[in-house]
């Protein structure tokens, strides 16, 4: 890496398609910062639950996330989340946390508020980060652009191994889950779930985590040379 520049290196793609893991991996082996937007939204969302915003009201949650301090601490394979100085990082991985926060990103005016806080945070570069609309959205002039892919299957049982559950029952459920996501994600009227024009899209179905660290180490070293 040149270490007289530093890149903004966005990683986008669907739930359960190794973004955390590949940018946290990322970050920790190019000395960058891993902002995780998913995180940032993840808070709000849980914010809004213990203060009883409802979750459908766009201006309301506006009005909470420009009351809210949202901090991502380096913390060892992962970032430590503060929400208004408290530690969340556990909290907000929680399914009902994480439901909460698909339904709060839909909205635009908390879509615009959150994405003009990220790219305060990346305008620097030195920075990896992932979420469902870096390349298209927060960074369209990020210097990396990466898309990750893998079949909703394989996604659903990398969701039950985190959780440390292996029922059929428990497949399904978080399959059903995944895809009703994906659908919100991917037709939502703010910055809808798509590939950048110019992202490198890496399918991570049959690949272990080292393989797409490989890979998409080998694309930015690539695009750092040139």
């Amino acid at each position: 890496m040149n270490a007289s520049r530093k890149l903004i290196i966005a990683i986008d793609g669907p739930a359960g398609s190794g973004k955390s893991t590949i940018a946290a991996r990322l970050a920790k082996k190019f000395g960058y910062v891993n902002l995780e937007s998913g995180a940032m939204y993840r808070a709000l969302a849980l914010k809004a639950m213990e203060q009883g915003v409802s979750l459908d009201d766009g201006e309301g949650l506006r009005r909470l996330a420009d009351s809210t301090v949202i901090e991502l601490e380096p913390h060892g394979e992962g970032n430590r989340v503060m929400l208004d100085g408290r530690d969340v990082s556990q909290r907000i991985r929680d399914a009902d946390v994480t439901a909460a926060a698909s339904r709060v990103s839909m909205h635009p005016p908390v879509r615009q508020r959150m994405v003009l806080r990220q790219r305060e945070l990346g305008r620097d570069g030195g920075v990896v980060m992932e979420g469902r609309d870096i390349g298209t959205a927060v960074f369209p002039n990020a210097d990396v652009k990466v898309f990750l892919e893998a079949d909703a299957e394989t996604r659903a049982e990398r969701r039950l191994r985190q959780n440390g559950s292996h029922s059929s029952e428990g497949k399904q459920q978080v399959l059903a889950e995944l895809v009703a996501r994906d659908e919100r994600d991917r037709t939502r009227s703010a910055s809808p779930l798509i590939p950048a024009p110019n992202a490198m899209i890496v399918d991570t179905t049959h690949k272990t985590i080292d393989e797409v660290v490989a890979e998409v180490e080998g694309i930015v070293k690539m695009v750092d040379e040139t």
